[in-house]
Formats: C-alpha cells, structure tokens, sequence
C-alpha cells in the first residue's frame, strides 16, 4: 500500500482521499448537504484550483517564481519560435546582455531550429510548452499527454545537443490528472508565473512595458509571448516592448536570467 501511494501524484491523491470523504460522508450523513454536497464541493473546488489556476499545485508540484532575496527575474516567451518576433528578441536581449527561456511549441520548433539554435548559443534556455499546443489538450487522456509531451522533449534534446529534461509549461498553464500522471511518470519540471506582461491582450508596447516594470519584483518569473498558437499571428508588440522592459529592469538593478539559473541553488 505504501509502495502504491508513493507512485500515485497528487491528482490521483485528491482523487481518492476525496472519493472516501463522500462516501464516508453519505455513509455517515445520508445524501444531503453535510454528507454528499460539503465533501463533492470541496472536491470540486480544489479540482477547479488545480486545473484553472496556472500556479497551483494542487494537482502536480507547479513552480511560480524564484527566491525573493537576489536581484534576478526570468522573462519567458511562449508559443514561438516565430521567425518575424523572435529573432528580434534575441537582438535585444543581446544589447542588453540579458537572458531568458523560450518555452517552444514543438511543432514550430521543428520549422525554425535555427532561431532556437541562436537561442541556445546565445545563452538562453529552450523550454517545452507541448508540441502542438492544443486548445483542448486538458481533455487528452494520459497516452495522448504522454506522446505530446515526449515528442517535443526529444526534439529539445536533438536541438539543444544535450540530454536535460527541459522545463515544461502547460498550454494555457492548465492541468489535468491526465496531465499531471504523465508528468510524474517522467519526473517534469512544471513552470508557471507570478507576473503576465498580457502582451496577448494589450496592443500598445508601451502599456506591456509600464504594466511589467510596475509591477515587477526580484524573483518574479515573467511571462510573455513571441509567438501565437495560431500560424499566421505575430506578437509585434512584444517585440517592440522588450527593450524598454529590459531598460526599466536595468534601472530597477533587476538582472534577467533563465529559469533555470534563477531557480538554482546559491552555492
């Protein structure tokens, strides 16, 4: 029993603990409020957390920001890469001597490896964020998020030259029990964020900017986008933003680093 509980993840654990509390509930209370609706809606609730809230780690061990104490943030950039917005990026990121993670939609990753190779030489940081980053990828079964997350994994690891698992992001930053299965089974490290620059809402670069420099903190983990799940979309207003998010941060002492280097031990 022991042996069986250290392998089920924490959404397998919710599951079963509250399995029993509605059925203890309804053996000990009948099927009326206190002994089937407290216990399924506090079920329902931590479920809800869980699945829609991209920091929880109600489901699996999810990863928002680094240590408060050093001067250090991550910019990450999702959904790319794109040819038009990413290489732009890199452009300032290098003027700025700056470094960030690109968390990589597979399937764009396989049609531009050489802007993600750039990425790599330059000293940034190639994450996965699935391979086809499918709007209803929390309705995949457990074979299905296994598959799409291995796909893109082995494709990060013939780019990157090198056999690290990469950190991985969920599209959408949701999370399923299914996801959450295959994501304990190969041991991922789930990243999400403490500040969104909403550069896929704002238009105006200058508002992305002023939105993240007035709000950021050291440790934050800041989340952005160089790409769009849907070909043909451009993120030019992220573009345009970061150079004026990397002076604000300058400023402010604050130093961009990849996730992995904010998150790593300090020696």
């Amino acid at each position: 029993m022991i042996a069986m509980t250290k392998r089920l993840c924490r959404a397998d654990k919710l599951l079963l603990g509250g399995g029993v509390a509605v059925v203890g509930g309804t053996t000990l209370f009948g099927l009326g409020m206190l002994g089937l609706g407290v216990p399924a809606g506090v079920l329902g609730l931590l479920l809800t957390d869980g699945i829609f809230r991209p920091s929880s780690s109600t489901l699996y061990p999810t990863i928002s920001r680094g240590p408060r104490e050093h001067p250090k943030v991550a910019l990450t950039f999702d959904d790319g890469p794109d040819p038009q917005v990413t290489p732009q990026l890199l452009d300032a990121l290098a003027a700025a001597r700056a470094r960030a993670t690109f968390f990589t939609i597979g399937r764009y990753l396989a049609m531009h490896a050489a802007i993600a190779e750039r990425a790599l030489q330059e000293g940034h940081e190639l994450g996965n964020h699935s391979w086809q980053h499918d709007r209803l990828q929390n309705f995949y079964g457990v074979r299905a998020q296994a598959a799409d997350i291995d796909r893109s994994v082995q494709l990060i690891r013939q780019v990157s030259r090198n056999d690290v698992l990469p950190l991985y992001r969920p599209p959408i930053g949701l999370k399923s029990p299914s996801l959450a299965r295959a994501a304990q089974e190969r041991g991922l490290r789930m990243i999400a964020w403490s500040l969104h620059s909403r550069d896929t809402m704002l238009r105006d670069p200058q508002r992305i900017a002023e939105r993240v420099l007035r709000k950021v903190r050291a440790g934050d983990i800041i989340l952005m986008h160089d790409g769009h799940d849907r070909e043909g979309y451009h993120r030019v207003a992220t573009a345009a933003a970061l150079p004026l998010i990397l002076e604000g941060l300058k400023k402010r002492g604050l130093q961009s680093v990849t996730v992995s280097e904010l998150l790593a031990p300090k020696a």
